[in-house]
């Protein structure tokens, strides 16, 4: 009993401090509402709902409530797609040609697996700014990318592509003999009781609805934050659902990640390796988004990392969920706020049930950056250029770039500590005296702090390497 209840009380513990953690983000995000759910060893082990669906009516959130999760669908997609492997109606290394004759000579070689991983060097269905050529009439649409040159060769890099999508979804509507909207209903939905997940867009009455708002705007051809809450209205035609279409809750995504990783969505263990595994390019390089979602699996993005990966739907700008495969551990995260990008604070949460995941205890670090971390946390930030001194001494190879530490630097700022901040900016301009970066972050430290002087001269100084740094000549015009 002792023990159940140590276990229970831990369980609290580390449930209460995720909720200030979440609620702390949604205040600095401005997240008007958030779901949360943690699966540990194939159970729900939290679920739980913050903050307002709906601003205009003041609803909060709640369990059957259905957020939009956008690309999210894509990894809906790639189970679609090694279901029907498993049925033995397709292969994923099959060119598209086997299964579309309506195709460019060009795009006959482009394979399944290259559509799934945004690799085929297709060009784009959609506009900068996002949005569908033809006026999001299907034959139009695609008579229009048809006639559009190829961005690259088959495998040759990564880039995200909708057209992929859409020829997918074709492929899945041919050979399940039905359109793939109901196959991914029929075979995924269904089977795993998602009882309020569904396929539309803002153009659709649905029940439980969250809203949608973005701080986000797209100014020719340019997202950018200005700072202002909008609603945000998107039209998701029918032939586009494959790439962006779905709506779910954060109890029903528990659902279906449980019934895949349990096996009753894709019941061959290799289906799920293949659908899971980083695709790379024809140079054996990955490609992905960015440095966190840095590869591409079969509609699942990938965190590629010796420590902790996981393949990373995301969605939106709002949404996301990480699987961690060798963890036995899944968070999804879904809000109404495009721009929340959940994706970037998943980790944290991930590092209530693992501690090694937490920032202060050096995680995505690299390796010698952690040795310098570790050792600068136990003799303290005052030395960090003594302790980095010695453990050159002792390890000639030793190197740490200017990235890493001023990386390092505003890490300590967002946990607000500014003094060690301060310390590690100045071990980067002891390390790299002919950068303008690491004055200017220098001199920022500076000014949080107060020191004003001191932040001039080292803003000067950036100013002296880089005439072209805008930031230190606007902060120097200021202070005259």
């Amino acid at each position: 009993m002792i023990v159940l209840f140590i276990q229970n009380y831990t369980a609290q513990k580390r449930s209460d401090s995720i909720d200030v953690f979440i609620k702390h983000k949604m205040q600095e995000l401005k997240i008007p509402g958030l779901q949360l759910a943690v699966i540990r060893n194939e159970k729900i082990d939290q679920l739980s709902n913050y903050g307002l669906a709906n601003i205009e009516h003041q609803i909060a959130t709640k369990n059957n409530m259905v957020f939009s999760i956008n690309s999210m669908t894509k990894a809906f997609v790639g189970v679609a797609i090694m279901q029907l492997q498993e049925q033995g109606k397709l292969k994923t290394d099959d060119t598209i040609s086997k299964y579309l004759s309506d195709i460019p000579g060009n795009w006959k070689k482009i394979t399944i697996k290259q559509l799934l991983s945004n690799t085929s060097g297709l060009p784009n269905n959609i506009d900068e700014k996002e949005q569908l050529l033809g006026g999001g009439i299907e034959n139009k649409n695609w008579e229009i990318v048809k006639t559009r040159p190829m961005e690259f060769s088959p495998g040759e890099k990564f880039s995200y592509n909708q057209t992929g999508y859409y020829i997918l979804g074709k492929i899945i509507t041919k050979l399940s003999g039905e359109h793939f909207a109901k196959f991914i209903e029929e075979n995924q939905f269904k089977p795993c009781t998602m009882f309020v997940t569904r396929f539309g867009d803002s153009n659709d009455i649905i029940e439980n609805n969250a809203g949608s708002y973005s701080t986000i705007i797209n100014h020719d051809g340019q997202w950018i934050n200005d700072g202002k809450l909008h609603n945000a209205f998107v039209a998701f035609p029918l032939f586009f659902r494959t790439a962006t279409g779905i709506l779910s809750s954060a109890e029903d995504l528990s659902k279906w990640l449980i019934a895949l990783q349990k096996g009753k969505l894709l019941h061959d263990k290799k289906s799920i390796k293949e659908l899971f595994t980083t695709i790379k390019l024809n140079n054996g390089d990955i490609g992905g988004f960015n440095k966190l979602t840095n590869g591409y699996a079969l509609g699942w993005p990938t965190v590629v990392r010796s420590e902790h990966p996981a393949v990373a739907p995301v969605g939106g700008m709002r949404s996301a969920l990480f699987v961690y495969p060798d963890d036995n551990l899944s968070i999804i995260v879904l809000s109404n706020l495009q721009g929340a990008n959940p994706e970037w604070f998943i980790d944290e949460i991930a590092g209530y049930y693992i501690p090694d995941m937490k920032i202060e205890n050096g995680f995505g670090l690299s390796p010698n950056m952690k040795l310098l971390y570790h050792q600068t946390v136990s003799g303290g930030y005052q030395n960090v250029y003594a302790i980095y001194q010695k453990i050159k001494e002792n390890n000639k190879n030793f190197t740490v770039s200017e990235d890493e530490i001023n990386s390092w630097g505003y890490q300590l700022i967002s946990r607000n500590l500014k003094n060690e901040a301060l310390a590690v900016f100045k071990l980067n301009t002891l390390l790299f005296p002919n950068s303008a970066n690491v004055y200017d972050s220098y001199g920022e430290a500076l000014d949080g702090l107060g020191q004003k002087k001191e932040a001039v001269i080292n803003y000067k100084k950036s100013l002296i390497l880089n005439p072209g740094n805008t930031n230190a000549a606007n902060y120097l015009k200021d202070k005259k």
